[in-house]
This record gives C-alpha cells, sequence and structure tokens, in this order.
C-alpha cells in the first residue's frame, strides 16, 4: 500500500461538481494506492502510520492534534512508467480488492478517533489542496 500524505490548510474533492470531501483546517490530504497483493493488515497499518506519523507543524502528528485527514484513493500511484511512454497499471489492485481495503484505512482511522473525509471510489475526481510549507512526503507499508 502506497500513499501520498500532504500537509495542507484545506483540501477538498469534487465529483460532478459537488464537494464530496473535505477538510477546512489543516491536517492532510492522503491519496491512497492499494497494491494488488494488499490485504487488510496493510490496511491496518497505514492507518496507523497516517494517525501518527509526525507530518504536521511542530512535529505534531493527526494523533495528538485532532487534525483531519481527507483521503482519496488514487490507483495512479502504482503505475509503472519505466518502460515505454505508457504507464503499465498491473501492480494497481483491481477495484473489487482496492475499494474494501481503501474503506478499511477510512475505518480503521475513524476507529481510532480521526476525523476522516474522503473522495469518491471510481469516481472522476478534482482535487483542490493548499499545501502548507510544501511538505509532502510518499509513505509505504
Amino acid at each position: 500500500m502506497r500513499a501520498v500524505a500532504a500537509r495542507v490548510t484545506r483540501a477538498s474533492v469534487t465529483v460532478a461538481g459537488e464537494i464530496a470531501g473535505e477538510i477546512k483546517e489543516p491536517g492532510l490530504l492522503v491519496l491512497l494506492g492499494v497494491h494488488r497483493d494488499d490485504d487488510l493488515g496493510k490496511a491496518e497499518t497505514m492507518a496507523r502510520k497516517l494517525h501518527e506519523l509526525r507530518l504536521l507543524r511542530d512535529e505534531e502528528s493527526c494523533a495528538t492534534t485532532g487534525a483531519p485527514l481527507l483521503v482519496v484513493s488514487q490507483f495512479t500511484l502504482y503505475g509503472d512508467t519505466r518502460k515505454g511512454r505508457r504507464p503499465s497499471w498491473t501492480a494497481a489492485a483491481r477495484p473489487e480488492i482496492a475499494e474494501p481495503l481503501v474503506d478499511a484505512v477510512v475505518a480503521e482511522l475513524r476507529g481510532r478517533g480521526a476525523t476522516v473525509s474522503t473522495g469518491r471510489f471510481g469516481a472522476e475526481m478534482a482535487v483542490e489542496s493548499v499545501n502548507d510549507g510544501p511538505f509532502t512526503v510518499l509513505i509505504e507499508v
């Protein structure tokens, strides 16, 4: 499982002209990709990392500050561009595997007390954010 986590002052995701999810205060925008070999254990580990990593200002975490997260599924994080001019998506999990694991990450975050908004799995989404820093990291489990 792979995530790009950006520290943001605000972020939103729009689907068909309507806001599907947003955070209006400092927190994390998380683009989340699922590998074809990922399982529930990886989802739980990713949620813990996202919640507890000290990525916010003053080396704080979402766990210590209560900062919100906006989680957006992003299969393209597993695009392989090493050969040719067209990315290969073979490492990305198929939707029937990926969607429940993205949901599991969100459920685990909420179970830890995190405030979580989401995009809409499989939808054409417009993501807007104001990056704070900028501060963006790649997280892999």
